[in-house]
């Protein structure tokens, strides 16, 4: 059950070569077969997967079925188990058509595993890829199901994979008063984390609720550490279909919470920003209902902007504020910031909203950062798997 690229041949052929380069030796948890088959064996197993979710080319569901494990139930995060939803859809349970599994959502009103859907599973699996920022959901996907699986004494376990923007920790860490779906922990936007350091940390640091601990069992990965590149072989969800724009979502997400457009409804979203009323006219593009997208910010409006897909933003090394600071100068006198709530829920705080509209540079706005990253640095190095 290979679950489809949704990109293009171009595109398609452009990761093939990045993958036999790239990700040369790297060994992800899921291949690793015999370090938890053995853990699988008589047990009722219940597996957290999604399209990315792969052994090799194969996806783990099919692969532990072809080996006889007894699957009880698929469990799928936001974007549904292939991946085709878009951000913020509601997705219902299900019956996959290939396998007559169950598919739970833990999207929308059920975020967290029933004491019913958990009770004839003996052994959780957790395997989806990260792309290490703080409002990408998955995070808090596994904070629920550790949740769970701690209340009602069940081991995960979880399948490692490498985190694309693992070599930097930046950004504004949260304020507790602003936990969210899209934020469940004081971290900052990008951790610099695998989802198994995670996950140790979620543990360690006596996050999830009544202080409760959850039985972890990681296979991590091989050849691996924070400073690897590493191109996905599969998008993560429907509009992060490339290496650049995975390197560019933490920078730009909080556009979601403007007027501005990151090119949801074209063929590169999160390689790109603009607005109808921006003066910028050499990057044009025009947003259409399309796959990922049933009704993108400025629909059918052409937007003049900002095209990001050059070399230098391969892979950031810090958060680029710039895209903020020119798109709000871009919109002086105009509206900017459009849904408030939604923008500090992303943000982490209230205070990054104040910052924009006082006019502080980005090094003023970064020099308020350094105390809290250089804390959460520390409390970081406790759960490090990888150097």
């Amino acid at each position: 059950m290979v679950l489809p690229l949704y990109i293009s041949s171009s595109q398609s052929s452009a990761i093939s070569q990045s993958l036999d380069s790239i990700n040369k030796s790297i060994v992800v948890g899921a291949q690793k077969i015999d370090s938890y088959l053995p853990l699988l064996k008589n047990k009722s197993v219940g597996i957290v997967s999604n399209q990315s979710s792969l052994v090799d080319d194969i996806h783990i569901v099919d692969t532990l079925l072809s080996l006889g494990v007894r699957l009880h139930c698929i469990f799928s995060p936001e974007h549904g188990f292939r991946g085709k939803e878009d951000a913020g859809d509601q997705i219902f349970n299900q019956i996959d058509y290939k396998t007559n599994l169950p598919i739970i959502s833990l999207y929308g009103k059920n975020k967290k595993p029933t004491g019913t859907q958990l009770s004839k599973i003996d052994v959780l699996i957790f395997d989806l890829q990260d792309v290490g920022a703080r409002f990408y959901t998955y995070i808090s996907t596994l904070h629920y199901v550790m949740e769970a699986c701690a209340e009602n004494n069940i081991t995960l376990i979880i399948l490692d994979r490498p985190n694309p923007n693992a070599h930097y920790v930046d950004g504004p860490v949260l304020d507790r008063r602003f936990s969210s779906f899209v934020g469940m922990h004081p971290v900052p936007i990008v951790y610099g984390m695998t989802i198994a350091e995670y996950a140790k940390m979620i543990n360690g640091e006596k996050w999830l609720e009544n202080k409760i601990s959850c039985q972890l069992i990681i296979i991590s990965c091989d050849n691996y550490n924070h400073t690897r590149s590493y191109v996905l072989p599969v998008p993560p969800s429907p509009n992060l279909r490339s290496d650049i724009s995975i390197q560019l979502y933490p920078s730009l997400c909080l556009f979601e919470a403007t007027t501005v457009s990151v090119g949801r409804g074209t063929d590169s979203p999160f390689e790109c920003y603009g607005h109808p009323d921006f003066s910028k006219k050499e990057f044009l593009f025009k947003p259409k209902k399309s796959f990922g997208s049933k009704n993108p910010k400025h629909k059918d409006k052409l937007c003049k902007g900002y095209n990001l897909n050059k070399s230098k933003y391969k892979r950031l090394h810090q958060l680029d504020l710039s895209f903020l600071l020119n798109a709000k100068k871009e919109l002086e006198g105009k509206v900017f910031v459009n849904k408030h709530n939604f923008f500090n829920l992303l943000a982490g705080n209230d205070v990054l909203i104040k910052q924009l509209e006082s006019g502080m540079n980005e090094n003023e706005i970064r020099a308020t950062w350094e105390k809290d990253l250089d804390n959460f640095k520390v409390i970081r190095l406790k759960y490090l798997i990888y150097d």
